[in-house]
């Protein structure tokens, strides 16, 4: 899981989970600046009500569907972070 991840995640089904922010929380030493900006976003999204802490379903009782969006893994969620950390 990356920053973009979550955070596109969280945007399209309006939830983060607790060990999503767990996640997000211990990882903040080893954020990008743009990854760091990224989850202060979540986090202002989460105070303002927008994103929802709670449990995530996808279809057939799945957890965290995968995004099927084409072009959102070049543009978007590579920035924030997946190629960083290989």
């Amino acid at each position: 899981m990356t920053v973009g991840e979550l955070y596109f995640e969280s945007l399209s089904t309006g939830i983060i989970t607790p060990t999503e922010l767990s996640w997000l929380a211990h990882g903040q030493d080893r954020f990008s600046r743009l990854e760091e900006a990224t989850a202060l976003r979540l986090g202002r999204l989460l105070d303002q009500g927008d994103i929802q802490l709670g449990c995530r379903l996808g279809s057939a009782g799945t957890l965290r569907p995968k995004t099927s969006t084409p072009g959102v893994l070049e543009e978007w969620i590579e920035p924030l972070g997946r190629q960083r950390h290989r």
